[in-house]
């Protein structure tokens, strides 16, 4: 995976078909996160308390100066409450540097036992200049297809 070049913030392209996803998003020092969740069904087996479900992440970097991810920091919380925190080095086993105009995009996953979730979290960033600061990654949620969305 390599950074690539940012046309600017605009509507995102949709990813299957038909679908209508939704994006979280979120800026935090010049840093732009973007969060597409969505449902798989393949990886998934409702009857075993097995419900999967992968997100598409670009973080841009629409600052001044180049930016690399040095860690990653994500808060899940189950449909039961029961939360879970994972941490650790880059993501996708990258450190990515972000040159100003430059994303990167990954897609990862996450298991639950239950049927909805919340997921949350931080990057850890480092500056060109070596300064360390966190941007936030937006709070998205985890819904089983065609689940009514209420908003609090």
């Amino acid at each position: 995976m390599t950074a690539v070049p940012v046309d600017g913030i605009g509507p995102r392209r949709h990813r299957q078909t038909g679908t209508s996803p939704i994006v979280y998003t979120l800026v935090t020092r010049d840093i732009q996160v973007s969060v597409e969740p969505r449902f798989v069904v393949e990886e998934s087996t409702p009857e075993k308390g097995r419900y999967f479900w992968a997100y598409t992440v670009e973080i841009a970097n629409f600052g001044a100066q180049a930016v690399q991810l040095r860690s990653r920091y994500w808060h899940i919380t189950d449909g039961l409450g029961r939360v879970e925190e994972v941490s650790g080095a880059g993501v996708v086993g990258e450190e990515p540097i972000l040159a100003p105009g430059e994303s990167f995009e990954y897609t990862s996953g996450c298991p639950l036992q239950t049927p909805s979730g919340i997921m949350q979290g931080a990057y850890h960033m480092e500056s060109e200049d070596g300064e360390f600061f966190s941007v936030e990654i937006p709070a998205f949620s985890l819904d089983l297809p065609d689940t009514p969305r209420v908003l609090n």
